[in-house]
């Protein structure tokens, strides 16, 4: 009959229905998920919380507690508590009792020692480009012309590889957590992951991404989601837009997202009311007039979740007006950022940040800074002006090379602290700062009842130099070698924690009282007292006491003890210092200082030297006395830190290195008035997989056979190769692996005339004793770490290893410092304090490894220069009152001298 359905039609039709009907209720249960903010933890959590990540196979086995800590809970310091764990979690934090224990339960006597919450760093690419790198393994950066600078839809944990020891190394330095991020290339570069760094930590203990998250055993939907995003250099050099370019080509991704944000919500909406009508009829009307199932975009499904406020936005962001762009972009498309990552500049627009409403955390270096234009202007009192003006302030690694190295995230703190960031401030930057600000502080960034069990043992209050963990615990177990940290640390002379100075900020003065006392000490007679330690006497042993130094007009005229300069003392400007101490000016090799500005930008330089010279003709060696200039942002830190000397050679990318020079940091003065201290200090080579870069050295064997060939060939002759060879100027090879030092210590054997020194050296302990038997000198880079494949053999130091110095000292290996890097020329003698306390060295022998011992190595006159600080620059928070010249004068110039 006419219009009627055959049985067989209206069977179809009800399979129609089923199949219609159960892709709705797919649909709105998605719909569900959509307007289900991310989930909003009890704060504090329940003392009874269980961690989700513990299982019994190979969780924390029976209770812990720790007993008489001194503990930094996340928010400040408790004297004398006792904590408890179980399973993974924080039981009970109270304070020191004899109360009886659980049975069974390990007690741990601390004695005092300093506890922390385990240390988060909320900005690292570990497990994404595992160490020692290769390129086989480098997965941080999606860049491919088939997805452009907009790759929102990868994700970090697609690329982690459950084997990177760096992860070992980074925990060992008391870093529990971190977020890892795709790198910084595109606009969008993905979703990040939070992980616990401890590597094999499921049941079975294999190399499992999933045994690596943080949130781990919490079902996928209740997850925290990040995006990392970045603005300005990076994606602009990338793909070639500019900043407007980028503005447009985000903007009109998110036009793109709103676009299907409406078409779901659209759809939600008109589901909902089909769904109410529970009308077979109505179901397919609705399917059919929406087009069927909801709309989704795979590619579009992140960018989407951020307008939902179900994503948190980190994004790579340093210059003022790249914040104020991504957060009118944020407002456009009402996405909230979470934080803004390295943000340099960040201090001169505090009030811009705060007036976003968002509480906008920025996570930045403490000291690294200058490498590139968007970094020149880093400041290092950057953290106080953030800290002041209430912005959160979180510190973190952006670990990749051995000077973003993860394991030492607590050293940016610690500087921070001594440029004037409040002592908890400074420990919640690298705590509960990071853990709020990732939504994640009802698990992390405090020891207090329901945390996780991430808690860090020191051997030294957390903000000192070279604090060290004796135990870090994750999830509630003990991760290090007890046996393996006692050695590691067994030169380090033991300090209760009650008998350890609390480290100190740096003395300022005010602009106005800068200027006026500068003038005074320049123009008139100054009377310095409260001077408690000299270390210019040329046995380096010290001389303690009260002593005074007098200066009229500038210049020196008494230094001895209080009485003994009393009569020169008379009618003059004091200056009262409390813990005065006086020191030779320190020296810093190998720099790039005055030899370029900034790193990235060659027009701020001398330029990098041509990899296809000649290197066999020493008429091809070039000499930095004629490219270097002699001021600049790293001059300015060399004087805070006491550096009145750099050694600075040619840029370089292959074998030759050309011939190094000589100069002073005072700003003062030219190439031709004194300037230059030295006009040819060394000559440089590479050897290494660095030396392969150049035409004649495609290898490294061919690199060693060029540098005999060099010394053959030259004995004799009057050129600066020929110097070389018959030992009466410095030959410095650049090398880290311990098989290039053994062909190094084989060319010294063949050419014993040679004065050869070895620079960088991160394999050398290795290789100590042949070194020692060679009466090779070493000029080693600070905290060497496994970077690289030619350096994978380096010590990473305590707790995991003995420290590099170490070694080397007790293997009678002479022995100086090298250059932190030109932003950090200001922490010269804290890593020289560092690497003494490992090394078990005094602080006389300290000093000795940036100033006498190098002075030797190189053949380099004494020092002439004085200078006289308030603190002990060994230590935190020592400044620079002034520097006294050969001449035994000041300028004003080295008065107090001041640096951004």
């Amino acid at each position: 009959m006419k219009g009627a359905e055959s049985p067989t039609h209206h069977g179809l039709r009800g399979l129609l229905s089923q199949f219609q009907a159960k892709r709705l209720h797919a649909g709105l249960q998605k719909c569900a998920q959509f307007n289900t903010p991310p989930v909003q933890y009890e704060l504090p959590p329940s003392a009874s919380r269980a961690n989700p990540r513990w299982n019994p196979t190979s969780g924390q086995k029976g209770t812990i507690i720790l007993h008489n800590a001194t503990l930094f809970d996340g928010e400040r310091f408790i004297p004398s508590m006792d904590i408890e764990v179980s399973k993974g979690v924080v039981v009970s934090v109270a304070a020191s009792s004899t109360r009886s224990a659980p049975n069974e339960a390990t007690i741990l006597s601390l004695e005092g020692k300093y506890v922390t919450p385990g240390l988060i760093d909320m900005h690292s690419h570990h497990l994404g480009m595992a160490w020692p790198l290769l390129p086989p393994i480098d997965d941080v950066n999606e860049i491919h012309p088939d997805f452009g600078p907009l790759t929102p839809f990868v994700r970090s944990r697609d690329g982690m590889k459950g084997y990177d020891l760096a992860t070992a190394i980074i925990a060992s330095g008391g870093i529990t957590s971190s977020l890892i991020l795709p790198g910084s290339a595109n606009i969008m570069g993905g979703e990040a992951f939070m992980v616990k760094n401890i590597l094999n930590s499921g049941p079975a203990g294999e190399e499992r991404i999933e045994d690596l998250l943080l949130e781990q055993g919490i079902p996928t939907e209740n997850r925290r989601r990040y995006m990392k995003m970045a603005c300005g250099e990076n994606p602009k050099r990338v793909y070639k837009h500019n900043r407007m370019g980028n503005a447009w080509v985000f903007r009109h991704h998110m036009e793109r997202a709103r676009e299907l944000k409406e078409k779901q919500d659209e759809w939600c909406l008109a589901a909902a009311v089909a769904n109410e009508q529970a009308d077979e009829t109505a179901i397919l009307k609705f399917m059919k007039t929406m087009g069927g199932g909801l709309p989704e975009q795979l590619e579009l499904d992140s960018s989407v979740a951020m307008l939902r406020g179900q994503v948190g936005i980190n994004v790579h962001c340093y210059e003022p007006e790249d914040f104020e762009d991504m957060l009118l972009h944020s407002k456009e498309f009402n996405f909230r950022i979470q934080a803004f990552h390295h943000a340099l500049s960040a201090w001169k627009v505090p009030e811009m940040i705060k007036e976003s409403g968002e509480n906008i955390t920025i996570a930045t270096f403490a000291s690294h800074g200058l490498y590139k234009h968007e970094a020149y202007e880093a400041n290092l009192w950057a953290g106080k002006i953030l800290s002041d003006h209430g912005v959160p302030l979180a510190y973190k690694s952006d670990h990749s090379a051995q000077s973003m190295n993860a394991q030492f995230l607590l050293y940016q703190a610690a500087t921070a602290h001594s440029f004037h960031v409040p002592e908890d401030l400074a420990l919640q930057s690298v705590t509960s700062v990071p853990a709020k600000s990732l939504g994640m502080d009802h698990r992390i960034g405090y020891v207090r009842p329901g945390y996780d069990a991430d808690i860090v043992v020191f051997d030294s209050h957390p903000l000192s130099i070279g604090a060290t963990p004796l135990q870090v615990f994750i999830d509630g177990r003990a991760t290090l070698d007890n046996e393996k940290v006692k050695e590691s640390l067994s030169k380090v002379v033991p300090v209760k924690p009650h008998d350890q100075p609390k480290p100190q900020m740096r003395a300022k003065l005010d602009p106005d009282a800068r200027e006026e006392t500068c003038k005074k000490i320049v123009g008139g007679k100054t009377i310095i007292t409260g001077i408690t330690e000299s270390y210019l006497q040329d046995d380096h042993t010290a001389s303690s006491g009260n002593l005074t130094l007098v200066l009229d007009k500038g210049k020196t005229v008494c230094f001895d003890t209080a009485e003994n300069c009393l009569s020169h003392a008379s009618g003059g400007f004091t200056i009262a210092l409390q813990n005065g101490h006086v020191l030779p000016g320190l020296t810093a090799a190998v720099t790039t200082a005055g030899m370029v500005e900034i790193e990235m930008e060659a027009k701020t330089g001398d330029g990098t030297l041509n990899s296809k010279l000649n290197t066999l003709d020493p008429e091809n060696v070039v000499y930095a006395k004629y490219g270097v200039h002699l001021d600049g942002r790293a001059f300015e830190r060399a004087r805070i830190g006491g550096v009145t000397r750099v050694i600075s050679a040619p840029l370089n990318s292959g074998f030759l290195g050309g011939v190094s020079v000589g100069v002073e940091t005072g700003g003062e003065k030219t190439i031709l008035d004194g300037g230059v201290f030295r006009d040819e200090v060394a000559l440089h080579f590479t050897l290494g997989q660095g030396s392969k870069h150049t035409e004649s050295t495609p290898t490294i064997s061919s690199a060693v056979a060029q540098l005999r060939k060099i010394l053959s060939e030259n004995s004799g002759k009057n050129n600066i190769y020929g110097r070389a060879s018959n030992g009466s100027f410095p030959l410095v090879v650049h090398a880290e692996n311990k098989d290039a030092i053994l062909q190094l210590i084989k060319v010294k054997e063949s050419f014993p005339s040679i004065n050869l020194i070895i620079y960088g050296a991160a394999e050398a302990a290795s290789v100590a004793s042949a070194l020692s038997s060679s009466r090779i000198p070493i000029i080693l880079t600070p905290r060497p770490a496994p970077e690289s494949f030619e350096k994978r053999s380096v010590l990473s130091g305590p707790p995991l290893t003995p420290s590099p110095a170490s070694v080397l000292h007790s293997a009678g290996v002479f022995l100086a410092l090298g250059s932190p890097g030109d932003a950090e020329l200001f922490s010269l003698p804290l890593e020289a304090s560092w690497a003494a306390k490992h090394a078990g060295l005094s602080w006389q022998a300290a000093l000795a490894l940036v100033s006498v011992n190098l002075e030797k190595i190189l053949g380099l006159p004494k020092s002439e220069d004085v200078v006289v600080w308030e603190g002990n620059p060994l230590q935190f928070g020592a400044s620079v009152v002034l520097v006294l010249d050969k001449a035994g004068g000041v300028k004003e110039a080295r008065c107090w001298p001041e640096s951004q």
